[in-house]
């Protein structure tokens, strides 16, 4: 009997997609409601995503009726690679299970996977640091006015 996969972690999607959005909107502030309709996710989802963004500098948000959020970076000097970090928020990216601590077979292949899960976490990182939120900016077209 397989253990049942948990369900994927959209975390670094949402983020990127907000983050594109809100480089592509000038002079305005971004509803939740409307980051929420552009991601097709729920507004407590993309306010979870946004918090970490916020903590570390990369957007700031707005209260009052004209409130909202505002990417606070040049998307030039936002490498993909920070949003991943912010993300993963050192989570596995395997999704590593806990096995039992007596069984000999799980304690192998649980330090092999821990070693494999860093190796491709490495290569993740790396391929991201490649990119920038600008180069994402590049091929999207700019939300010309809020869809909600």
């Amino acid at each position: 009997m397989g253990a049942v996969p948990g369900p994927t972690n959209t975390r670094f999607a949402v983020a990127v997609h907000v983050l594109t959005y809100l480089a592509g909107v000038e002079e305005r502030a971004v509803s939740s409601d409307e980051l929420s309709a552009s991601t097709n996710v729920n507004p407590v989802y993309v306010r979870r995503v946004l918090g970490p963004l916020r903590d570390a500098g990369l957007v700031r948000s707005r209260p009052g009726p004209h409130g909202g959020w505002e990417l606070t970076i040049d998307a030039r000097n936002l490498p993909l690679s920070r949003v991943w970090q912010l993300m993963q928020d050192g989570h596995a990216v395997l999704g590593l299970h806990g096995p039992d601590p007596a069984c000999a077979v799980g304690r192998r292949v649980q330090a092999a996977l821990v070693a494999l899960d860093s190796r491709v976490a490495g290569a993740i990182t790396a391929e991201l640091e490649q990119l920038t939120l600008h180069d994402l900016l590049a091929d999207e077209p700019s939300p010309a006015r809020p869809r909600v």
